[in-house]
């Protein structure tokens, strides 16, 4: 098998390939108010949201600056990886993360949980295994020997869940697929097999689901065939080193959004309930799990 670690992501167009690159460096940044007398508050942003509408990002971040009296700048990255080291530099001062990363960075202690977005009225989401619509496959076993899409290797949707999915399937997990490969994006990897450069993919529902109603001509040409169990919603959070002051006032600017008519109409393009706040435990289960997959059986299949 050729590992998702032997080759970079592919693409599945040229504008997915122009659209890999455009996330790099592009930052969103809502007007300043005093005209740059103040830092902007730098807000990193990761797979786990559909990121192409740049308009709802300058409103939110024009929402935010009114409440946090500073410019807001939304950081876009490729990968969880990158936006956890902006994080751990000091570059950003808040990121909506994976519940992976959470976890490994509330480990090592540099970032602490601010707020955790409640969908459909719980703060959970799922790992989908999805596939063409009209693919023969009806679950995660008859996908041996294909071509399936990870969307990040710090995922929990994306890559650590689907793992442990494999092992009730397999003893074999480094064997099971011809080839993978990364998309670093949901999204994207949706589009993948929609376009059938894979055969299946992993991903989060709530992009999924997302994705059924402000893109279905793309959703609607797959379906899911594995559901995960429950996990902790992926969270927003701060440097620990951070302001603490800026902290209390990014939690609250978020806790309150539901509260007023601007912060509802913003929830709802995301198709959220509201911001909530949660203690760090609802993530235990990633940790279980992230132990469990750390076996060397699973060691290969590690990039």
């Amino acid at each position: 098998m050729t590992s998702a670690a032997d080759r970079p992501a592919r693409p599945t167009r040229r504008a997915f390939l122009a659209h890999a690159g455009a996330l790099g460096g592009l930052c969103l940044a809502a007007p300043a108010l005093g005209a740059g007398l103040e830092w902007p508050v730098r807000f990193g942003l990761t797979g786990v949201v559909v990121r192409e509408n740049l308009a709802f990002f300058r409103e939110w971040g024009g929402y935010l600056r009114q409440r946090l009296r500073r410019p807001v700048e939304f950081v876009q990255r490729r990968s969880y990886r990158e936006v956890m080291q902006l994080l751990e530099s000091g570059e950003v001062d808040f990121a909506w993360i994976c519940g992976f990363p959470f976890v490994r960075a509330r480990e090592a202690g540099y970032v602490t949980l601010v707020a955790v977005p409640e969908y459909r009225g719980e703060p959970l989401y799922r790992s989908y295994v999805i596939v063409h619509r009209d693919s023969p496959h009806q679950s995660l076993a008859g996908l041996r020997d294909k071509v399936f899409a990870f969307s990040d290797p710090d995922s929990n949707s994306g890559y650590l869940a689907p793992r442990e999915m494999l092992s009730s399937v397999t003893d074999a997990p480094e064997a099971f697929f011809r080839q993978t490969f990364f998309t670093f994006d949901h999204a994207e990897t949706v589009e993948a097999v929609a376009e059938r450069v894979a055969d299946g993919g992993a991903v989060d529902s709530y992009v999924w689901e997302h994705l059924q109603r402000s893109n279905p001509a793309l959703a609607e040409r797959t379906r899911v065939v594995e559901r995960s169990e429950l996990f902790g919603f992926p969270p927003v959070v701060a440097r620990r080193s951070g302001d603490g002051f800026l902290t209390a006032g990014m939690t609250d600017a978020l806790l309150g959004m539901h509260g007023d008519d601007e912060g509802r109409d913003l929830l709802a393009a995301l198709d959220l309930d509201r911001f909530a706040a949660h203690p760090p435990d609802l993530y235990d289960g990633i940790t279980q799990m992230a132990t469990r997959l750390s076996n060397p059986a699973w060691r290969t299949f590690v990039p």
